[in-house]
């Protein structure tokens, strides 16, 4: 079975750290979907890490990583990461698989990305400007150049072609900087590196290791509410993010999805433009993101801050069906004398506590209930039990709305920051 784990708010949920604790449990991580606009940040001591594309599984000696079919390759990043992991320490090429229906992202993916999103004026999406939608653009209109690509004869051919059809579009929006020549010679210097790496297709891979009895986990980036089906469209990214998007990003059929273990913050942000219902402006949120380091792994852009949404919670788990969850970053509230949760909406004056079609045009008020703070540091808590009556009430209640567990809570960026559930605990 494949089990997986993934954001179920706008992303920046603490997916890589819960993956590369779990990932030991595992004899396989596999990302899915999303490109380098995704950042999964881990720390190994007083060592931090962020991954793009590589999965959060690769710190542990024993378990291989897949990049499967749904993710899209900047080459130059791609290098750039491995260049980073090799300070680590840690021997990870050989455990490293990279799908070869993968797609590529190419400079001109990234001019295209940049001019478009140039044009947009006021109405930007907030794009990571790392060329993801473009390439996402390529693949399903049939010009894309997949991974396994370049070990045809044509390559350069076939680039060159895309290239061309690129700069023709690139020609009807105003220009940005971009260096281009540059940019074009360090990525056809990575794709020469690239060549020398391991490719699968990652469809019999995956299938042949459910067959042999071995434990797969699929990595999600970013977030549920950035599906581009279920997230709050057009303010979304370019992919499937939720629990369906696993079956077209690793070639796996629905019945062999297992547990899907959901990520949220004990509060939530969101990155770029788009609705946030429970979006704090002043103090309060502004707190938040201090004692948060809210920032975006990926691009540094400050995140927005508010409090948990339990409609929007509740309709990622039904999405996804998530059969369990994470609470992180719990600490982050250690210092506040009273939180709050939207337990529901008023939407056009009607109080629900459904997420409406369009949040864009109507973004719904939130009703919030308030709960008492824990005002305790948190972050050198071990054991459940041991937590403030406050937070383990806060923990309780939220789980009893959301109708899942919540079998682990952060209280630090660290492995052993993690304090487990036991069942006695959540009897």
């Amino acid at each position: 079975m494949v089990d997986v784990l993934l954001g179920l708010q706008w992303g920046d949920e603490g997916k890589g750290k819960i993956v590369d604790y779990l990932a030991s449990g595992y004899d396989i991580v596999a990302r899915f979907q999303g490109g380098p606009n995704a950042g999964h940040t881990l720390y190994l001591g007083e060592k931090k890490y962020v991954l793009h594309t590589i999965p959060s599984g690769i710190f542990r000696n024993n378990v291989q990583n897949v990049i499967g079919n749904g993710v899209v390759i900047d080459p130059t990043i791609m290098c750039r990461e491995i260049d980073q992991l090799s300070t680590s320490g840690i021997e990870f090429l050989s455990r490293l698989y990279i799908a070869k229906k993968a797609h590529l992202i190419l400079p001109t993916h990234r001019l295209m990305d940049a001019v478009m999103e140039a044009s947009k004026g006021k109405d930007k999406i907030g794009s990571t400007l790392k060329g993801i939608g473009p390439t996402y653009t390529d693949k399903v209109s049939r010009h894309g150049l997949r991974i396994g690509d370049i070990f045809l004869s044509d390559f350069e051919a076939r680039y060159n072609k895309l290239k061309a059809l690129h700069l023709q579009m690139a020609s009807a929006y105003e220009s940005v900087d971009f260096p281009l020549e540059e940019e074009e010679k360090t990525w056809m210097e990575s794709i020469e590196r690239l060549r020398k790496l391991q490719y699968v297709s990652s469809a019999y891979f995956i299938n042949k290791a459910i067959r042999s009895g071995k434990k797969v986990l699929a990595e999600g980036a970013q977030g549920s509410m950035l599906d581009i089906d279920y997230g709050t469209y057009p303010f979304v990214t370019s992919s499937n993010t939720i629990t369906s998007g696993v079956c077209n990003g690793l070639g796996i059929a629905p019945n062999k999805i297992g547990e899907v273990i959901g990520i949220t913050k004990a509060y939530c942000t969101r990155v770029g433009s788009g609705p946030f219902p429970t979006e704090l402006d002043g103090e309060t949120g502004e707190s938040i993101r201090k004692a948060g380091g809210e920032f975006g792994a990926t691009t540094g852009r400050p995140r927005r801050c508010g409090w948990i949404d339990l409609p929007q919670l509740k309709y990622t788990i039904m999405i996804n069906g998530v059969t369990q969850l994470v609470m992180t970053k719990a600490d982050v509230l250690d210092n506040f004398d009273e939180i709050q949760a939207a337990t529901s909406y008023n939407a056009e004056g009607k109080e629900t506590d459904e997420v409406p079609f369009d949040m864009v045009t109507n973004c719904p008020l939130p009703i919030y209930k308030a709960y008492k703070g824990w005002k305790t540091d948190l972050t050198k808590i071990r054991k459940y039990d041991n937590f403030p009556s406050e937070l383990r009430s806060y923990i309780e209640e939220v789980e009893s709305l959301l109708e899942t567990p919540f079998t682990i809570i952060s209280v630090g960026p660290g492995r052993e920051q993690l304090v487990l559930r036991t069942a006695e605990a959540m009897a």
